[in-house]
């Protein structure tokens, strides 16, 4: 029970960065590699400015900014560099593994002893008693055993995820949001009506960048510690967020896509604990349970819609072949 709870937990906070990487591989359809920088960066600048003294609150929306700037840079060597987007993305990632070093000023910051967003949130909902009546509430129901200390990270980082899962949507559907969706879709159809092109793609990075550096910044606070190296692979996690998402909840609306992306983290979190409950797997084969939940999210799909167009297929067959069987029937039964 504690080890899904925790899973739910975390998965929630992952799906803001999940929302940043959809943002950029599905709408903009730009396979962003600074993400796994930018991501290091927003825990980076928020630890730093905690330790140094600065409100948790301040370092988060500072985070936020250190993103939306990575994304920029990123966007600009694309657009204006004429660089191609992939080696932009990786070139930014590479450059911000530096910037990040500076910023620490060592490899990694605890933040165990000092005042963050998480023990805020937890210290303001222990006045409010609300624990204790969601425990007794599942105990009446005869899930009493195990369950965990406080549901304030579960509850308020849900509801930050909504919040920006609807702001997200809201502003898709805008003029300049349908705009950026366009360029995503046919970049030589939005030039042909005059639009710059290049300044959605900057506009959809740099958002994408700032939520993916606020969710880093939020995941330090949880775990407790900013390092250089917790960024490695999160392009990877925030695609199977978006996959596992889409195949499971499906994607045929932007309110719905928006959705199932935090749907998918939570699923992904939750497929990666019970798999390291099996016991011939280590903490160190995250990385390849990540992998073979991307490779099955991708193929499973594929399957499905091969077997589904062979059986329309034999249908189509079966029914001309009875088409022509009744023509003949009937054509011989005139004849007599």
């Amino acid at each position: 029970m504690l080890i899904l709870f925790s899973s739910f937990e975390s998965g929630v906070i992952y799906a803001i960065m999940a929302l940043g990487v959809y943002l950029t591989f599905r709408i903009l359809d730009f396979p962003d590699m600074t993400v796994d920088g930018s991501f290091v960066t927003g825990a980076s600048v928020s630890a730093i400015m905690i330790v140094n003294g600065y409100s948790p609150i301040t370092a988060t929306l500072a985070a936020l900014v250190a993103g939306f700037a990575a994304g920029t840079i990123t966007g600009l060597l694309h657009t204006r560099g004429k660089i191609n987007p992939l080696l932009s993305g990786i070139l930014m990632m590479i450059a911000l593994y530096s910037v990040n070093l500076r910023i620490m000023g060592r490899s990694n910051v605890p933040l165990l002893s000092e005042q963050t967003i998480m023990t805020n949130i937890s210290d303001m909902w222990t006045k409010t008693g609300l624990d204790a009546l969601i425990n007794s509430a599942f105990t009446a129901i005869g899930l009493g055993d195990s369950l965990p200390g406080t549901w304030s990270i579960l509850i308020v980082m849900l509801i930050l995820a909504v919040v920006i899962k609807i702001g997200l949507s809201s502003f898709l559907k805008t003029e300049i949001g349908l705009a950026l969706r366009a360029t995503g879709d046919n970049e030589a159809m939005v030039k042909s009506f005059s639009a710059h092109t290049g300044n959605m793609k900057v506009l959809g990075l740099a958002i994408g960048n700032a939520l993916v550096a606020f969710s880093g910044s939020l995941v330090s606070q949880y775990n407790g510690f900013s390092d250089v190296g917790m960024g490695i692979g999160i392009i990877v996690i925030g695609l199977a967020s978006v996959i596992i998402g889409e195949a499971i909840f499906g994607a045929k609306t932007i309110g719905r896509a928006t959705l199932a992306v935090i749907g998918g983290s939570v699923v992904y979190r939750l497929v990666v604990s019970l798999a390291l409950q099996v016991k011939f797997l280590q903490t160190g084969d995250v990385k390849l349970i990540t992998a073979i939940i991307v490779i099955g999210a991708l193929v499973l799909p594929q399957i499905s819609g091969y077997r589904k167009r062979e059986s329309r297929k034999k249908k189509r067959l079966e029914e001309l072949r009875l088409s022509k069987l009744n023509s003949k029937n009937k054509g011989g039964e005139e004849f007599a």
